[in-house]
C-alpha cells in the first residue's frame, strides 16, 4: 500500500521537453515510475527517446489523459507558466498534480489551488520535490539512488533535503510513501493531509513529520494528531539557530516574535504525543526504536 501514487499511478509530465523535464523524467522512468507521455503543445506529436523507452509528447493534458489514462501530472514549467499549467490540468480533470516549479508568485498560488479544488484536484506543492512510494513509482526530483526500499514507515516533509536524509538514514526499514509538501506559505497538500491519509494506510505503522520555522502548520498538525491519530509520530522541526525575524531558506520560514519558532513547534507537537528529534540523525534513531 502507498498513499496517492502507485505502480499503477500513469504519469503525465508537463514540460517533459525542457532541461528539467528532460533529465527527472529519465530518472523518473529508470526508478520504474510509469510515464506515459509529455504536454508541450509547440512539440506535440513528437516522441522523446529515454534509454529503452520511447514516450509521446501530446498537445494538451485533455488529449494526453484521453490516449493514456493517466491520472498524475508533475509540472515542470517556468513560474510564470504554472498557473496555467495546473488549471489546464485541473481542468482535464487529473487527479493529481504535482508542481515542482520554484518561485511561483504566492497570488498564483492561491489561485491555481483553488481552482484545483473546485475540480477535485489534489496539488503537491509548489516548490516541493514531490513524493515517492519505493519499489511502486517516483513522481518528482526525489533521488532514487538513495536505495530506500518498501517498508513501514510514512513520511511527510517540508523540507526537500532533509526528506532525502531521513529517507537515506532510514533506507534499510524503508517506507510506504515519501511526500515532500514544499515550504512555500500556500501550498496544496498540508501535513494534515497526509496525516490522514497515512493513518488509513494499512501498511503505514509510524508516521516521521518534519517542519520548519514558520508559520503554524505545524502546531495546526500537532492538534489533529492530538484528535485523529492513532499510530506514532516522530517529529523533527528544522530552524533551533534561525535568527528571529530571518527569512530562511524557503519563502514560508520566516519567525516573527515567539510565533512559528522551532521551539514552539516542538512544544506543540510533543503535547500531541509526538517525540521529537534534536537532528536528523537523532529523529531516524527514534523512529527505529519506536519500530523495534
Amino acid at each position: 500500500m502507498a498513499i496517492y501514487l502507485t505502480k499503477e499511478s500513469k504519469v503525465l509530465v508537463q514540460g517533459m521537453t525542457g532541461a528539467e523535464g528532460m533529465k527527472h523524467t529519465r530518472r523518473m522512468l529508470a526508478a520504474g515510475t510509469d510515464v506515459v507521455g509529455g504536454v508541450n503543445p509547440r512539440k506535440a506529436g513528437r516522441v522523446v527517446d529515454f534509454d529503452d523507452r520511447t514516450v509521446p509528447v501530446f498537445a494538451a493534458v485533455s488529449e494526453a489523459m484521453a490516449a493514456t489514462a493517466a491520472d498524475v501530472t508533475i509540472i515542470f514549467v517556468p513560474p510564470p507558466f504554472a498557473k496555467a499549467a495546473v488549471i489546464e490540468a485541473a481542468d482535464a480533470g487529473i487527479g493529481l498534480a504535482v508542481v515542482i516549479t520554484e518561485g511561483v508568485p504566492v497570488h498564483d498560488a492561491v489561485a491555481f489551488h483553488a481552482y484545483a479544488k473546485t475540480r477535485g484536484t489534489r496539488i503537491i506543492g509548489p516548490n516541493c520535490p514531490g513524493l515517492i512510494s519505493p519499489g511502486q513509482s517516483n513522481a518528482g526530483i526525489i533521488p532514487a539512488d538513495i536505495a530506500t526500499k518498501p517498508g513501514r514507515i510514512g513520511l511527510v516533509s517540508k523540507s526537500g533535503t532533509l526528506t532525502y536524509q531521513l529517507m537515506y538514514e532510514l533506507r534499510e526499514t524503508g517506507f510506504t510513501t515519501a511526500v515532500g509538501i514544499g515550504g512555500d506559505p500556500v501550498i496544496g497538500t498540508t501535513h494534515i493531509d497526509c496525516l490522514a491519509a497515512f493513518e488509513d494506510d494499512p501498511d503505514t505503522e509510524l508516521i516521521i513529520l518534519i517542519g520548519e520555522i514558520g508559520g503554524d502548520a505545524e502546531e495546526r498538525a500537532a492538534a489533529y494528531i492530538s484528535s485523529h491519530i492513532t499510530k506514532p509520530v516522530i517529529g523533527y522541526i528544522a530552524g533551533f539557530t534561525a535568527p528571529e525575524g530571518k527569512t530562511m531558506g524557503h519563502a514560508g520560514a520566516i519567525v516573527s516574535g515567539s510565533s512559528g519558532t522551532a521551539e514552539a513547534k516542538k512544544q506543540a507537537l510533543e503535547a500531541a504525543g509526538v517525540r521529537v528529534g534534536s537532528t536528523p540523525s537523532e529523529t531516524a534513531l527514534l523512529a527505529l526504536s519506536q519500530l523495534a
